[in-house]
């Protein structure tokens, strides 16, 4: 039951981030384009645009745009966040960059791709799957203390992801529910 409302949640982010508006900039001078009602574009060389991201993708993977860099996931970022989950106490959690979790995904998923088809690309997926896994621990394991811990500090939860946010409710309710059985005094009662 938990997995499947975490993975619902997961999943509710991530068509959410499909469609959430990116900034690009047009690689070439392009006519508008015509999708299932939706107008993009003309598109100007050289030129910054905002368009939902699952259209930003094909477009790009069209050679009509690119990405503005700052917006998305790096090796370099991704170190980032890492020292600094890292350099916080047991008792911390640092605010992630927004829609940070399906930035990582898509992130790794391209880094993959990339080690695919060149070798040499296989270090710096390895290296960046290694982080991720240590940031995505460190973080569980901060959920996990807060979601045990008998009162809520409202400070620390608003620097939880969504998808972080669903997975301490239902840990939180399990491990109450799970205490006030433990601690009933009578077969039947909880607390």
């Amino acid at each position: 039951m938990v997995a499947e409302k975490v993975n619902l949640t997961i999943e509710d982010v991530d068509f959410i981030f499909e469609n959430t508006p990116v900034r690009v900039i047009a690689n070439r001078s392009y006519p508008e384009i015509r999708l299932a009602g939706i107008k993009f574009g003309p598109f100007k060389e050289g030129e910054e645009y905002e368009i939902v991201f699952w259209a930003a993708r094909e477009l790009e993977r069209a050679g009509v745009v690119r990405f503005r860099q700052e917006d998305f996931l790096d090796l370099v970022r991704l170190h980032k966040i890492h020292w600094k989950e890292r350099a916080q106490t047991s008792r911390q959690i640092s605010a992630l960059p927004e829609s940070f979790y399906p930035k990582l995904r898509r992130f790794l998923m391209e880094l993959r791709i990339k080690a695919l088809k060149n070798p040499d690309k296989m270090r710096e997926y390895e290296k960046a799957v290694k982080i991720s896994k240590d940031i995505v621990n460190c973080r569980l394991r901060k959920i996990v203390s807060l979601a045990s811990a008998p009162t809520r500090i409202l400070q620390m939860l608003e620097n939880l992801t969504v998808e972080e946010k669903a997975l301490y409710q239902q840990l939180h309710n399990t491990i109450s529910d799970w205490r006030a059985r433990i601690l009933s005094s009578e077969k039947g009662e909880e607390e």
